[in-house]
This record gives structure tokens, C-alpha cells and sequence, in this order.
């Protein structure tokens, strides 16, 4: 399986989010799984595609 790395910009567009409220979930330990590039503190950070599908597929669940 190709499993794509995102950036915060395609993912927020996929979950219909802005790209800060992605910013806002990180800090507060919500949303997706995602990696940063490096341990440096404004290092940018990416979204296996994968993830996002199983955040989404939680996040309908719970909305049920």
C-alpha cells in the first residue's frame, strides 16, 4: 500500500478544517496522528494518509 505523507494544508482541506485548527488539535493532543520532520520546535509536520482515514472513520462514528 502507497501511504502518502500529507501536508497540515491537504489534510485540513480532506477533513474541511483550517490549517491552524489542525495547529490548535496538535497542541491540545487532538485530530490525527502526525510526525514532525525534526525535534527542532517550528519543524513542519506531516500526515500519513492512513491516519487521517482512521481519524476520519472515528470521527463519523462518534458523530453517530
Amino acid at each position: 500500500m502507497d501511504d502518502q505523507w500529507l501536508t497540515p494544508r491537504q489534510v485540513a482541506a480532506q477533513l474541511g478544517v483550517h490549517p491552524g485548527t489542525l495547529a490548535n488539535w496538535r497542541c491540545m493532543g487532538l485530530g490525527p496522528l502526525y510526525k514532525k520532520l525534526s525535534e527542532k520546535p517550528n519543524s513542519p509536520v506531516r500526515y500519513r494518509q492512513s491516519d487521517v482515514d482512521s481519524y476520519r472513520q472515528q470521527a463519523q462514528q462518534g458523530a453517530a
